[in-house]
């Protein structure tokens, strides 16, 4: 007898890869019972959590395994899977010239398999690996499946798009449409009753403001979000910290800013990725909170 796989969607905690992980294993036992599909998926997401801590080698290991359980079937679904998870390991070890054209092949096969979706995802992980034009060519194609398709997977990518497209454009210097994306995003999370995801788009539309130089807004917005944490018992947030520390000290608030890039330095160290990706940020903080 065939027993149906859970939502393996629903049991990820993507601040615990390791806990997830074993979550994962937990099923595979049970696993035994599904169709060959589910258990490459189940493989795929085994590997996505080793992928996450870096251990890009294991992760390549399980992704073959789950190769060669669909060798010889027609599953489309745990095949886009496979890919999607491919690609994202080359992508966190920085070979994204080999991981775009498996996420373009993710995306492909996804579309044809009206899997909306994981073709959501794939065309997502393109604009992430991609930059310039072809980041925000690739968001607004994810953004137009996400905004159309029945799919409620799909459906839900919508506010993590509006959110990407807004950095895409804010690297590429256009800040007033990416305060536009940040601006959406807040409504779209807002319409929802959005817990964190609010937070951080309210972040990201204070943030635009910063760049377009419209600066004690900048300053009143985040204020207005380190005052919403505080009154809803959560930790205070670093970045938060640092965004009020740098509009102080634009607006020639010097004195006012030190504590809070003080303040920002002791908590983005503890942050796991920043120390290693951005260590000059990391000193540039560290050095203006000892002024």
């Amino acid at each position: 007898m065939t027993t149906l796989a859970p939502d393996f969607d629903a049991l990820w905690n993507f601040g615990d890869p390791a806990g997830t992980e074993s979550q994962f294993r937990d099923l595979q036992e049970a696993s035994a019972t599904w169709d060959v599909g589910p258990r490459a998926e189940l493989l795929t997401q085994i590997a996505r959590t080793y992928s996450l801590r870096r251990e890009f080698e294991t992760a390549h290991t399980l992704l073959d395994e789950a190769v060669g359980l669909l060798s010889g079937s027609d599953r489309p679904r745990a095949r886009v899977r496979v890919l999607l998870e491919r690609g994202r390991c080359h992508n966190s070890a920085k070979q994204k010239d080999r991981a775009i054209p498996i996420f373009i092949q993710a995306w492909e096969l996804g579309r044809e398999a009206g899997e909306d979706g994981l073709a959501v995802d794939a065309a997502h992980m393109v604009a992430i690996a991609e930059t310039d034009q072809a980041a925000v060519d690739w968001n607004l194609q994810a953004l137009a499946l996400a905004g159309t398709s029945p799919d409620p997977k799909a459906q839900k990518w919508v506010g993590s798009l509006q959110n990407n497209l807004g950095w895409a454009y804010h690297a590429r210097g256009e800040f007033e449409t990416a305060l536009d994306y940040f601006e959406r995003n807040v409504a779209w999370h807002t319409a929802r009753k959005s817990d964190e995801p609010l937070t951080v788009a309210k972040w990201c539309v204070a943030r635009a403001q910063r760049s377009l130089g419209r600066l004690e807004e900048a300053l009143a917005g985040q204020q207005a979000l380190a005052a919403e944490l505080a009154a809803a018992g959560k930790p205070e947030d670093g970045y938060g910290a640092e965004e009020q520390a740098e509009c102080l000290e634009a607006l020639g608030r010097h004195a006012e800013a030190v504590p809070h890039f003080a303040r920002a330095y002791r908590l983005l160290a503890q942050d796991k990725w920043l120390p290693g990706d951005e260590p000059d940020r990391l000193a540039r903080l560290k050095a203006l909170g000892e002024a």
